[in-house]
């Protein structure tokens, strides 16, 4: 489980396909304190690792990608130099600072526009029809793994609809959603509560 609070940012060193994708992460972390085995969220995707090394603060661990994450992620997410939003499984006593994230991309929604608005950038996400019901103003959802709150819904005719973001100066300095343009696919899961009481209301009928 995870919080969509970023704890650094990582950067695709290397990618072998072996069956599977092979891909290596650089990052800032200290592989000591990455287990094998251990969950870490890649841009909101839960992946395990499988091989670590390096020093503090120059470390790199290693995952394994199968071809159904990949046909169900952001396009081209899993190439050599992708820039990813990092965040290591939440441990018991643990802050829950954003939301309950499980780290399984429920869809992928589309950047249809960035404007500035002050210091903050303002985002509209294009969503498909299958996510359109659990998005709400005010509601938590994860952008690329980034724990996010709502700020308007825009519903269109063909069931599908729009999501507006408001992104803090701090909060596009420390993640990937800074460099996000117009176009851009984006990891999309909804908030597992949403989940819940959807499922809850249609076996109401």
């Amino acid at each position: 489980m995870f919080t969509g609070i970023i704890t650094a940012v990582g950067t695709i060193r290397e990618v072998r396909q072996q069956g599977d994708l092979r891909i290596v992460i650089a990052c800032p972390y200290d592989p000591a304190g990455i287990a094998i085995g251990a969950s870490i969220a890649c841009s909101g995707v839960c992946l395990t690792v499988v091989e670590r090394g390096g020093e503090a603060g120059d470390a790199w661990f290693a995952v394994d990608v199968s071809g159904e994450t990949v046909s169900r992620t952001a396009q081209d997410q899993w190439t050599a130099g992708r820039k990813l939003n990092l965040e290591q499984a939440l441990k018991l006593g643990d802050e829950l600072g954003g939301h309950i994230v499980t780290g399984h991309v429920d869809a992928v929604g589309r950047v249809a526009s960035r404007e500035d608005a002050g210091g903050s950038i303002q985002f509209w996400i294009a969503t498909p029809k299958e996510l359109a019901p659990y998005v709400a103003p005010k509601g938590s959802i994860t952008v690329d793994g980034v724990s996010l709150t709502v700020n308007a819904v825009e519903d269109d005719a063909d069931g599908t609809c729009r999501f507006m973001l408001n992104i803090i100066p701090h909060t596009w300095e420390v993640t990937t959603l800074g460099g996000l343009k117009a176009g851009d696919a984006v990891n999309l899961e909804i908030d597992v509560l949403a989940r819940y009481l959807q499922r809850m209301q249609s076996l109401r009928g």
